[in-house]
């Protein structure tokens, strides 16, 4: 049996929770759908609270934020079914939701681990100032299973995915990261070292949650800060840095002392380069070397270069 775990912070699921019930009744294979408030606002949780009277919808409330991690974890501990969905609150559904919920449970002896993908509207936003993560998300998080499955674990993401319950309790979601960013990545580091694996099928989930370019950056730079962070706790750096490739070039780099210079380009271009970015032309190449620029900057600061 499934449950399906919506983690949520002041977003509207109205329309995902009333698709997901639908397949309640029409489905033998779900079991439940548990909503996450975390450290919602009243008139949010009021809303979440209508949609918990819904028949197969539960809802838990975290008075205070405990972060993703944190709210991902006691959604897990609350489940009853034996395989948990966790989707992120500004997921669609594209059609009716029997299908999706169907292709999961068809792939479940497959692997304990199984991602679903992550689509984006193929027409930009119609806001400019949104443009920059629609287009990192239509070409660099919109990837077939095909391609996914050729680095499995390089290519999780906790957008849309569905785990063995034991498997999930035993590894849980580090709540050591409060900042948003890189939570996937060490989870699919984790599943990695202990051997567990990943299989990636074509069920996508609209990513509808488009911020502004600004808003982008900002969670941008939490990223690689929770990533500098991860890099200097895991134990096994080497298999850690074959999950993100930026690390992979930054190791490279820095043996010919390049990511120093970098890190001194950035300190002192950081506002023109933010200011370029939130332009509707950016380009996702000055966006990577941005996100390069920033992971270099960190890592000399701890350093004390």
């Amino acid at each position: 049996m499934i449950s399906v775990l919506i983690p949520v912070f002041n977003y509207d699921i109205s329309f995902l929770v009333s698709c997901l019930q639908q397949a309640v009744s029409e489905s033998e294979i779900l079991l439940e759908i548990v909503i996450g408030a975390d450290g919602c606002d009243k008139n949010h949780i009021m809303s979440y609270q209508a949609l918990g009277k819904l028949e197969g919808v539960r809802l838990i409330v975290s008075e205070e934020n405990i972060g993703r991690a944190g709210i991902r974890n006691r959604l897990a501990e609350s489940a009853k079914g034996d395989f948990l969905l966790f989707i992120d609150a500004d997921a669609m559904i594209q059609g009716n939701s029997s299908p999706f919920i169907n292709r999961y449970a068809e792939n479940i002896s497959r692997a304990k681990v199984i991602c679903g993908g992550t689509s984006y509207r193929s027409i930009p936003p119609d806001d400019p100032d949104r443009f920059l993560r629609w287009n990192y998300g239509i070409h660099r998080e919109q990837i077939n299973a095909k391609n996914r499955n050729k680095n499995p674990y390089s290519s999780f993401s906790g957008f849309n995915f569905m785990v063995e319950k034991s498997i999930f309790l035993k590894l849980r979601f580090n709540e050591d990261l409060r900042r948003y960013g890189h939570e996937d990545t060490l989870f699919g580091y984790q599943l990695r070292k202990a051997g567990i694996r990943i299989f990636h099928i074509d069920n996508p989930l609209v990513h509808e949650g488009i911020e502004t370019n600004r808003e982008f950056i900002i969670k941008t730079q939490d990223g690689i800060q929770n990533l500098c962070l991860l890099y200097d706790k895991v134990t096994d750096k080497r298999t850690f840095t074959k999950s993100v490739k930026l690390l992979r070039l930054y190791r490279w780099l820095n043996i010919f002392g390049i990511t120093f210079i970098i890190a001194v380009v950035y300190k002192r271009n950081k506002r023109k380069i933010e200011i370029y970015l939130r332009r509707r032309k950016s380009t996702l190449l000055i966006f990577s070397l941005y996100k390069l620029a920033l992971f270099s900057y960190c890592r000399s600061s701890l350093s004390g270069s």
